[in-house]
């Protein structure tokens, strides 16, 4: 698991400076009506981003963030208010740009009568290809995605894991140089997380671009090398994962203090009076030595805690830093978001169902 982490981001070192997926303040806004009249949507707010050849590459945000419409743009399935978005250097949407991606949406839909090859022969049909394109291509995306010995049998019994590795293949088939992926290992296993994050990397060694839409941190984490961070609208932060979260900053401070003599309570009675915005339910621990957090972020902030805990006569025993993660700069980023735009929130995205990148129906009769 570390090295497939470590991989991916030595990845990003070694991955070309050609931006495919090209991003420059591109806006959307839907208008509509409710009891109080008109009302109008900035679904995207001057989002501007770039994914570069051979990377993948993590689209992250809270529910109404913008990320489905962002999709839904680069896809072709709804046009901007404005803004330009092309890849491969041509505008999204255009035949040229989708010949070359393939998209495996959330939720595919595959006729439960299909197998696994009859599926990716619909597939393949689809996208005009000759029946020995067809089978070559099958039998090297069903051993790329390990279901080389399963493809005979119906997708009814396939499990969940299994299922979104047919999903990879169908939008491999027509051999995209770019791939995107909305919400992959959503709903699986701890196993298929796993073998659904061992083909992205195979994916990745093999050159391709991938374009990632997760809300599981850590799942982002592991696979990608870069990410963007959405929230209402507007991208608040873009970069590397290792610039983003800086192995020297923290979030929590956990300090022990004693006090000759005190008892418990009135311990615990300094500590309120000295930390007012502590909340001992939450975040007091009892026992010999008194264990609380604070939400800490600089080194100036821990050495004023310090300098209160001993002017309230307490004895500091040790101190624990909790180092930020991936999490706490997502967090931190959406609520500053929040913050600075006040409580004019958007309303949640609609849910995203369109036809795979290669064809024209995301639900498939069987065909065998």
């Amino acid at each position: 698991m570390v090295g497939l982490a470590q991989r991916s981001t030595e990845s990003a070192n070694e991955h070309s400076t050609t931006s495919v997926v090209h991003v420059r303040d591109l806006t959307k806004t839907y208008s509509g009506w409710s009891f109080r009249g008109r009302k109008v949507v900035n679904a995207l707010r001057g989002v501007s981003l770039d994914a570069f050849r051979g990377e993948v590459f993590g689209l992250l945000g809270p529910n109404g963030a913008g990320k489905t419409t962002l999709i839904k743009i680069l896809l072709g399935v709804v046009r901007s208010s404005s803004g330009t978005a092309s890849l491969f250097g041509k505008p999204a949407g255009s035949t040229d740009a989708r010949m070359q991606v393939g998209y495996l949406p959330e939720s595919l839909r595959v006729d439960r009568h299909h197998t696994a090859r009859s599926a990716l022969r619909y597939y393949g049909r689809m996208s005009r290809m000759s029946a020995a394109e067809i089978t070559r291509r099958s039998d090297e995306l069903l051993e790329l995605v390990g279901l080389e010995g399963r493809d005979r049998e119906s997708v009814r019994q396939f499990s969940k894991g299994m299922y979104q590795r047919l999903g990879l293949a169908q939008a491999l088939m027509h051999d995209p140089d770019l791939l995107v992926l909305d919400e992959p290992t959503d709903g699986l296993d701890p196993v298929g997380r796993n073998e659904v994050r061992m083909v992205i990397d195979r994916l990745r060694e093999s050159g391709k671009t991938i374009f990632l839409n997760s809300h599981i941190l850590q799942e982002v984490e592991l696979i990608c090398s870069r990410v963007a961070i959405m929230a209402k609208g507007k991208i608040c932060a873009v970069g590397r994962i290792d610039d983003l979260v800086r192995s020297e900053s923290f979030s929590e401070v956990q300090f022990e203090v004693t006090q000759n003599n005190a008892s418990q309570e009135e311990l615990a009675l300094a500590l309120r009076h000295n930390f007012p915005e502590l909340l001992l339910d939450e975040h007091l621990h009892w026992g010999p030595v008194m264990r609380f957090i604070l939400p800490l972020s600089t080194q100036d902030q821990v050495n004023h805690a310090v300098d209160r805990i001993r002017e309230a006569g307490l004895s500091l025993r040790g101190l624990t830093l909790k180092h930020a993660s991936l999490e706490d700069t997502f967090m931190e980023a959406v609520r500053m978001s929040e913050t600075q735009d006040g409580a004019d929130g958007l309303v949640p995205e609609p849910e995203m169902s369109i036809a795979p990148i290669t064809g024209s129906t995301a639900s498939i009769e069987a065909n065998t």
